[in-house]
């Protein structure tokens, strides 16, 4: 059974059960999730508004967000969900922090992309010790943060991931709670979108991809 996670004030509930340990897992193809892949857009945070998904939907992302690739089964990430009043005092915790930067009227104005949607997931990359190297620990909790967006699409509500200048300022750090050896991997900002988003430019892959090939000796 999945654990449950509990909005501020919210009773428990149950979140979908994953397979059990050693169930086979059939490798199947999946014409529907490659057209899903080939419109999936972030939507705009600013026009991200109520609902929110609910608990059991929340219990369900961050279940689907967990199942990234993770060299070692280290979970070198955690969660941690702005929501409700909580939310609120941390936007207004980072408010009082942009007026003390030198920048602080344009920190402030970017604060907006926090305040509007109703939830936000701050994914949170964790270095753990061992023989796992730091770069393949971090490349897990960007996975998560992608998993997390494209999961929360696939349930019908806009998400945007977003770092700005508070997954990177030290005292916005020490308000989110972050750990010596933690940096912040994304906000992911989820909500229903109130406009659809339009696509954007994608890149040329004539310009990005190679065939690698064996040199000659010399």
């Amino acid at each position: 059974m999945s654990k449950t996670i509990l909005m501020p004030g919210e009773k428990v509930c149950e979140g979908s059960a994953p397979p059990a340990f050693g169930d086979p897992l059939p490798i199947a193809a999946s014409p529907d999730t490659l057209a899903f892949l080939a419109r999936r857009r972030s939507a705009s945070a600013v026009t991200l508004g109520p609902p929110a998904p609910s608990p059991e939907e929340m219990t369900r992302l961050l279940g689907l967000a967990s199942r990234a690739p993770d060299h070692g089964k280290l979970s070198p990430w955690r969660f941690v969900v702005l929501h409700g009043a909580g939310k609120t005092a941390f936007v207004e915790g980072l408010e009082a922090i942009a007026a003390a930067r030198t920048d602080g009227p344009k920190s402030a104005a970017k604060l907006v992309k926090i305040k509007a949607p109703p939830l936000t997931i701050a994914v949170v990359s964790r270095l753990v010790e061992g023989e796992i190297p730091e770069w393949e620990q971090r490349l897990s909790a960007g996975a998560v943060c992608a998993i997390l967006i494209i999961a929360a699409q696939a349930m019908g509500y806009g998400a945007n991931w977003i770092t700005d200048w508070y997954a990177y300022d030290a005292a916005a750090g020490r308000l989110l709670g972050l750990g010596e050896d933690e940096r912040v991997a994304g906000f992911v900002h989820i909500g229903t979108a109130r406009e659809d988003p339009l696509e954007r430019v994608r890149p040329d892959l004539n310009s990005l991809v190679s065939f690698w090939t064996p040199q000659r000796p010399r």
